[in-house]
């Protein structure tokens, strides 16, 4: 990643979104700057909501989502390129297998480094399914393949939903270390939901 690049932040500029039965947010402005922002709410408040829109995978209604100046609607692919969003959810590509599932996301997110993502799928004890069928992992083990993308991904902004939920002691032991590195802190911004304390260092905690 290019250290040259300025310290990243996140814009949610006159926000609106609904979905058929209620409205979901309605005129809202937030940013968020470097470093881990904890985002806080009850069931419902839209946190996950909120994630995927800055994510791409939800359109807002109205507004704009900004990383910088790249604006994720007039930008989407540049946007996309600097995003993850990291749910924890079974991927919907069922035939292929987990090597061909990273190699794919490494090909889509320039620069890289398969070393960097080994290290990770080591650590999170996952060298061993990479051969494996994608419907073959457990839910558990969804939820290490996507925080080793996370992790691994030269990306900017780096959007988790509940990280801490379903690890083993050791996982989350990693992840949490790996989320207090100085020098990530300063060149991502980190927007996760826990219900559990995150227990890393934190930029902001936002209640929505």
């Amino acid at each position: 990643m290019d250290l040259n690049l300025p310290t990243p932040v996140l814009h949610l500029e006159h926000l609106d979104f609904h979905f058929p039965t209620h409205s979901v947010f309605q005129d809202y402005n937030q940013q968020f700057g470097p470093g881990v922002t904890w985002l806080r709410g009850a069931n419902g408040a839209g946190k996950t909501t909120l994630l995927k829109l800055a994510g791409g995978a939800l359109l807002p209604a109205r507004g704009a989502i900004r990383l910088d100046d790249v604006d994720s609607i007039a930008m989407p692919l540049a946007y996309r390129a600097q995003t993850f969003y990291c749910g924890g959810d079974t991927p919907a590509l069922p035939w292929l297998q987990v090597h061909e599932f990273l190699d794919l996301h490494l090909a889509l997110y320039p620069g890289s480094d398969q070393s960097l993502l080994n290290a990770e799928l080591h650590a999170f004890a996952m060298t061993s399914t990479l051969q494996q069928s994608i419907t073959a992992l457990s839910l558990g083990q969804h939820k290490k393949l996507q925080l080793a993308l996370a992790l691994a991904l030269p990306v900017r902004l780096l959007l988790i939903d509940e990280p801490f939920n379903g690890l083993d002691a050791a996982a989350m032991a990693h992840l949490r270390a790996r989320l207090a590195e100085p020098s990530r802190l300063a060149r991502q911004c980190i927007v996760l939901t826990s219900h559990l304390a995150p227990d890393v260092p934190l930029a902001a905690t936002l209640e929505i």
